[in-house]
């Protein structure tokens, strides 16, 4: 039987395009502190005076301040970002580019006092997940892009990836990368302990083997979302993703926790702990694998790290650029984007990154350059790979805040 569309137009587009064979596209602990209650709050009290977007310097101030996750941007063996290093030497604009996001909560904990005041966060441009997108906009944090100043993203952004509800235009949250949430793991020392090749599903990461070595990603949406596949709950369906299924999967990860089972809950920072052995496996994000690999792999082993779907299924996703009322450099951003909206920039990113790039005809410059990667999965996903996986369900107002608080109260005893 055929799932459903996910609600997310972006994602609803993924799955639209690659059934027509068209061209394919491709989070430290969360909520503690208060966070998940600080978000789920201030998602239903707007600011009852509307903010005013800050004055735009682009024109004297040839800066801009990013913004974004770890293992997120191209990078040659010194540590450069080629892409990036490319744009300012054309655009003559230098980027401050900064890893700030290990996760959606935990970067909105920095800067909430900041967004709802409309000053500046100390950054013109990031990149969260879309649904805090949608709530930063819902709120009124952001301000509005100006298409006539990006021509590639009219020209390369499919028309059907616009309409949504809140957003129809794409003008306050414009797609930066798309990707799977699924399992990582290290190839040696998974097969060492539990003698087999590679983990095929959630029950797996609970094998006793395993005990003190699992890792879980701290993005609600992606852990519990796999957990609830795994239950057999369908996360794109409201009569299915019920607040009851919801507390089922809870108390799973719970009972995982408190057995010693899992090691730690964090975000992006997940990745130091595979690489240092802390953990064998975890709920993992698809593109961060290969940048592993990049890091730790040698001659003998290239790539000592995998990454699998579950049995049941993978998470997906989408990271969208953003620009908040107190940026300073909005043109500035602009440029940026569109910068990367141009299909030779966007598939030379996504062939390193190895996240699904929203750019219409960046697959075939991929295949020019590398016919074997413009075919990978994980890059530019087929019908049947994005079959196997499906996007967490919009959320009620209510089903918010009661979700992450129920989230944050199991991060809190982690």
């Amino acid at each position: 039987m055929k799932r459903g569309l996910p609600q997310d137009p972006m994602l609803a587009e993924l799955v639209t395009m690659a059934r027509k064979h068209q061209i394919s596209r491709r989070t430290a602990l969360a909520g503690i502190g208060g966070t998940a209650a600080a978000l789920t709050l201030a998602s239903c009290a707007p600011a009852e005076e509307g903010l005013t977007p800050a004055a735009d310097m682009s024109d004297t101030e040839k800066v801009i301040t990013w913004h974004n996750w770890p293992a997120y941007m191209d990078e040659d063996d010194d540590g450069n970002y080629p892409t990036l290093e490319r744009f300012q030497e054309q655009s003559g604009i230098t980027v401050d580019y900064r890893i700030e996001i290990d996760d959606n909560d935990t970067w909105y904990a920095k800067v909430k006092d900041q967004l709802e005041l409309g000053q500046d966060i100390g950054a013109d441009i990031a990149c969260p997940t879309g649904w805090m997108a949608s709530r930063l906009q819902g709120l009124g944090y952001l301000q509005t892009f100006d298409n006539g100043n990006m021509p590639n993203k009219v020209a390369n952004l499919a028309s059907s990836y616009l309409g949504s509800a809140d957003d129809p235009d794409r003008i306050y949250s414009i797609p930066w990368q798309a990707g799977f949430a699924g399992i990582g793991y290290n190839k040696a020392v998974y097969k060492e302990i539990t003698g087999k090749d590679a983990p095929g599903s959630v029950a797996d990461l609970w094998a006793a083997e395993l005990k003190g070595r699992v890792g879980l990603l701290s993005e609600m949406r992606d852990s519990v979302g796999i957990v609830l596949m795994s239950q057999g709950v369908d996360i794109t369906s409201s009569s299915s993703l019920t607040e009851d299924s919801f507390m089922v999967a809870i108390e799973e990860i719970k009972a995982q926790i408190d057995s010693g089972q899992i090691f730690n809950v964090r975000g992006n920072s997940y990745l130091d702990d595979l690489a240092t052995g802390n953990i064998v496996a975890s709920t993992a994000w698809s593109g961060d694998i290969t940048v592993l690999n990049y890091e730790a792999g040698t001659d003998d082993e290239p790539e000592p790290f995998g990454f699998v779907f579950p049995d049941s299924g993978a998470t997906l996703w989408a990271d969208v650029f953003i620009t908040p009322m107190g940026a300073t450099h909005k043109r500035n951003a602009e440029e940026l984007i569109n910068y990367y909206y141009d299909p030779v920039n966007a598939a030379e990113l996504a062939l390193w990154v190895n996240y699904i790039t929203p750019v219409v005809g960046a697959q075939d410059v991929a295949a020019s350059e590398d016919p074997e990667l413009a075919e990978n999965q994980l890059i530019f996903p087929n019908a049947d790979t994005l079959a196997k996986s499906a996007a967490f369900r919009s959320l009620t107002g209510q089903e918010e805040q009661r979700f992450s608080s129920a989230w944050q109260n199991l991060l809190l005893g982690a």
